[in-house]
């Protein structure tokens, strides 16, 4: 009989769960569907009556019933609200609403999911107090994610009813207070993340009580108070332990050396003093070890004994005590740290004597920051054996002798810094190797010699400081290269001749210091740099007239031209109006100017000898004016002469050629385009577009590739295309320009109209390919994704090119259709813009200015890419690069095209990217960004707001309001200075 009722209740307990498998569940998720708004349903559209329960997308049903046990809508970019139905769901294990766009509040009806062991809302917006009932029933929940949300209040004490805890995150979100003492309930405990938020009052002692721990993050929080000295006898399990912004105090425990599993350990910006534990030694899995801004040392011999004890290390990577107070000599143990060490950050504390004569030992090393402590020595050749040192800071030391000519083979370096010290003899010419440096500081030292023209070539060099040493010679002619410069700081030396007149074309600059030196001449043409802020051209034999364009210079802070030969009348006009801006004292034929500068009026002719100049001037400008008549009579009849002879050649000539083809000295032909790629071979063909195909094409008698653009001439448009481009890029010339080599207008073997272009053969495909790999086939995918820095870089590059063609070209050029696919790479991942088959040639630069009809009519650009203004019969002009160049960095940063399917309406990447900043920054950018190319611990949200902020500008919806490319490109490299020093700090 009890068996009969055992089945009997079996049985219906199971025809409820069926039974309930479409009036509950379905129509709970239905109502969850409701919820969601509407412009963001399409990841539900399989939600409906027509489509059984089970397979509705991100639903899983159980086996032995029909009952929903998992819903996981993680990265469905929904938005909208929770539904509270959601707790109707009541057989379910797992709920995954993470990385969407979920508003309003946390339902307490969740809390009825009293099966639910896995919970994760994290990267949404949902604001308000996490629910009592969330924390206080869901006691089978083994993970909660609440991160990255805008929560707020305090944590409820009934979180210590979730005693099957293993991972705990709450990281940014606005709940502060105290953590309440129930927490140490959680003994099953792995990970607590309560980074970000504002905890107050001393550390939780309730922690010491889980033992479990695996990962501790507490950082950026208010706890204060001393760490027990028992610390790692409590929490043996720890593998990653992070208190870094906190307020803790005392001494770091010895028995830290107990947790024998500890991979990370970062407590960055507290109080801690006393000594640093040589028992660290022993954490033989230790791979971060960061204690960066305390008060740890004393000063003196002994401070610096854990650095031979962590030898025992050896899967140490990042080492970094930088500003405290370690005092002592270096021990030549350093030497032998691990093989793995990747950062070696020392700097700002008072460590003595010499730099190992072994420190190549390090050859993994890529950051090495010894500046601002008391070293002596020599620097070692061995340096020469850290091929992958990326950033080299030695400043503010005593270092003595030569700079090792070994120091060219650091090709990777980014910043090398031998500022404030003592180094003699030359410049080594090896420098000019180090074809990736940004950053050179060599003064004050004790140089001489002329600087090495080698340096000339480093392109990428962005601050150039020779300053207070005893340089001779001239300013290389070769300056002019250096067209990302944005600082140049040569004071203080001997250096002597005219100032070379390639200087003005240094366009990015900023900074210019040359006084104290033997310069002479008058100032050479730099209107170009109209960026300058800083100008010191003081204390040399400078002579001439002061340039008046100077006063026009907007963003100048500072002019010195004192103590030089300059003569005539200094301007009164723009930056000339204000003596805290420009200074010219100890030039004594100067006169004129505003009276703050004391100068002499300048001289004024009597009455008698005006009047017999001026009767002298006009017989010189009547005899000069009718020469000029004469001569113009003639120019224009020769003029019309050729113009007619030439008019008659067109019209007897059959060629198709276009003129503007007369501009390639060598044109190909069919025969020789065919036999170069293999017949048009589907093997060399590298890309399509509106009017052709692209092939790659091996030239044996250049011995070199190249890439040939064959137009489609059955294409409507394709010949406007072919004349646009040829007209655009026949006399242009920049570094990141593709390089129109030759072109071919022919006859293929059929006797049809053949056209082609022959470009530089960029190896590393385009923008678009490293963007979207995921779209490529497996042939062409990036091997990797592309790093921050090299984003800003190929965005600075970008901007460069629409600067150069808006405003520096000889005749202004509109592109018309940038986008990632027409930003292509070469070696050194440097971009180069191409496609100019929608360009056209402006008439008249200004801001409401249009263009003549080269090439062909209609909409210009790409969908997304496009200016709004176009699709309503607006004319092209600038302003639609500027719009298309703000939508590619709005995709560079967040990885998503703006023809996403996540788009719609009046949903666009514009608003996307808009409303999420700044707090929201990291949930919009590009995922691979956090997982390439950055440092534990780096600081980016600031640089990726900047950045996202001056694409917002660029592709306003009015294009009076659009950010200008000149100034896009100078508020780019100014954030990508902030990320160098942001990365430097990190890397402390």
């Amino acid at each position: 009989m009890r068996l009969f009722l055992l089945f009997s209740c079996s049985a219906i307990m199971l025809l409820e769960a069926y039974r309930f498998t479409d009036e509950t569940d379905m129509k709970a998720l239905l109502d969850v569907k409701s919820q969601v708004s509407e412009n963001k349903q399409v990841a539900l559209s399989s939600w409906n009556n027509s489509i059984p329960l089970c397979k509705w997308k991100g639903v899983t049903c159980g086996l032995k019933h029909k009952r929903v046990t998992r819903l996981d809508l993680a990265g469905f970019q929904l938005g909208g609200m929770i539904s509270p139905s959601i707790g109707n769901l009541s057989f379910l294990i797992l709920l995954d609403l993470s990385n969407n766009s979920f508003a309003g509040t946390i339902p307490s009806e969740v809390g009825n999911l009293f099966r639910l062991h896995y919970l994760d809302v994290g990267l949404n917006v949902l604001g308000g107090r996490i629910p009592i009932s969330l924390l206080g029933s869901l006691t089978k929940l083994v993970k909660l994610n609440l991160a990255i949300n805008n929560l707020k209040g305090k944590l409820p004490a009934s979180l210590g009813n979730l005693t099957s805890l293993i991972r705990l995150s709450l990281r940014s979100n606005r709940i502060e207070g105290e953590i309440p003492g129930e927490i140490a309930r959680l003994n099953q405990m792995i990970l607590l993340n309560l980074e970000t938020n504002k905890f107050s009052a001393g550390f939780p002692l309730a922690i010491y009580n889980l033992s479990s721990f695996k990962f501790l993050y507490l950082n950026y929080n208010h706890f204060s108070g001393c760490l027990r000295s028992d610390f790692g006898k409590l929490l043996p399990n720890l593998q990653n332990l992070n208190m870094d912004g906190n307020y803790f105090r005392g001494v770091i425990p010895a028995t830290l050396a107990n947790i024998s599993n500890l991979q990370k350990f970062a407590i960055t910006n507290n109080n801690l003093t006393g000594s640093i534990p040589s028992g660290l030694g022993k954490l033989r899995n230790l791979r971060f070890l960061s204690l960066v801004n305390n008060f740890l040392g004393g000063h003196s011999f002994g401070d610096l004994e854990f650095l031979g004890a962590l030898t025992n290390c050896t899967q140490l990577q990042v080492l970094s005590v930088i500003g405290n107070r370690l005092g002592g000599q270096l021990p030549a143990s350093i030497t032998n740290l691990s093989i793995n060490l990747l950062v070696l950050g020392l700097e700002n504390n008072f460590i003595a004597g010499s730099i190992p004569r072994d420190i190549g030992n390090l050859v993994s090393l890529q950051t090495l920051l010894l500046k601002e402590n008391q070293l002596t020595g020599l620097l070692p050749a061995s340096i020469g054996k850290l091929l992958q040192l990326e950033d080299c800071d030695l400043g503010s030391n005593s270092i003595s002798g030569e700079i090792p000519f070994s120091i060219g083979n650091l090709t990777r370096l980014d910043l090398l810094s031998l500022l404030n010290n003592s180094f003699e003899g030359t410049i080594p010419q090896s420098l000019g190797n180090c074809s990736s440096l940004r950053y050179l500081w060599v003064g004050p030292n004790k140089l001489f010699g002329t600087i090495p023209q080698e340096i000339m070539q480093i392109k990428s060099l962005i601050y150039l400081d020779m300053s207070d040493n005893s340089l001779t010679g001239s300013l290389p002619k070769d300056v002019g290269r250096l067209e990302n410069l944005v600082d140049l700081w040569i004071g203080n030396n001997k250096l002597s001749g005219q100032l070379p007149h390639s200087l003005g074309s240094c366009l990015s600059m900023e900074t210019l210091l040359l006084h104290g030196n033997y310069f002479y001449g008058a100032i050479p043409d730099i209107r170009g740099l109209k960026g300058l802020k800083n100008v010191d051209l003081s204390n040399n034999n400078l002579s001439g007239s002061i340039p008046g364009y100077l006063a026009n210079f907007s963003s100048l802070e500072y002019l010195n031209l004192s103590i030089n030969n300059f003569e005539g009348s200094v301007p009164t006009e723009g930056k000339f109006q204000s003596a805290n801006i420009v200074s010219v004292f100890g030039n004594k034929n100067l006169c004129g100017g505003i009276k703050e500068l004391n100068l002499k009026p300048c001289f004024t002719e009597a009455p008698s000898m005006v009047s017999k100049r001026s009767l002298f001037v006009k017989k010189v400008v009547i005899g000069v004016s009718v020469g000029i008549s004469f001569l113009l009579l003639l120019v224009v009849a020769s003029v019309s002469l050729c113009w007619f002879r030439k008019r008659k050649n067109n019209q007897q000539t059959n060629s198709p050629a276009p003129s503007t083809l007369e501009a390639f000295h060598q044109k190909m032909s069919y025969r020789e385009i065919h036999n170069a790629t293999d017949g048009f071979s589907s093997r060399n063909m590298i890309g399509s577009g509106s009017f052709g195909t692209v092939f790659k094409a091996f030239l044996s008698a250049e011995n070199k590739f190249v890439a040939v653009k064959v137009l489609n001439m059955q294409r409507r448009g394709a010949m406007k295309s072919f004349m646009a481009e040829c007209e655009s890029l026949k006399d242009i010339r920049h570094r990141n320009l593709v390089k129109l080599l030759t072109a071919c207008s022919s006859i293929d073997f059929q006797g049809n109209e053949f056209r082609a272009l022959i470009y530089d053969f960029m190896p590393n495909g385009s923008l678009d390919m490293w963007l979207h790999p995921h779209e490529m086939e497996e042939i062409h995918r990036p091997s990797r994704t592309l790093t921050l820095l090299e984003r800003f870089n190929i965005a600075i590059d970008v901007a460069s090119v629409l600067d150069y063609i808006h405003v520096h070209c000889y005749e202004p050029i509109a592109h018309c259709d940038i986008k990632p696919s027409n930003v292509l790479l070469d070696n050194d991942l440097t971009a180069h813009v191409s496609d100019f088959g929608m360009a056209r040639l402006l008439l008249k630069f200004d801001r409401e200015s249009f263009f003549n009809q080269l090439s062909s009519t209609g909409i210009r650009g790409t969908i997304g890419y496009v200016a709004p203004e176009y699709g309503v019969g607006g004319e092209p002009s600038i302003h639609g690069d500027e719009y298309s160049f703000g939508i590619l960095l709005l995709e560079m940063i967040s990885g998503k095209r703006p023809t996403d399917e996540l788009f719609g309406g009046n949903f666009t990447l514009h608003s996307y990217i808009k409303s999420a900043l700044p707090e929201r920054v990291l949930d919009v950018a590009d995922k691979s960004i956090f997982h390439n190319g950055l440092r534990v611990g780096f600081p980016i949200a600031e640089c990726l707001t900047m950045v996202l902020e001056v694409g917002l500008r660029c592709c306003e919806e009015s294009p009076a309001n659009r950010l200008e490319t000149s100034e896009a490109r100078k508020k780019l490299i100014s954030i990508r200075e902030r990320f160098f020093k942001a990365r430097r700090t990190a890397r402390r």
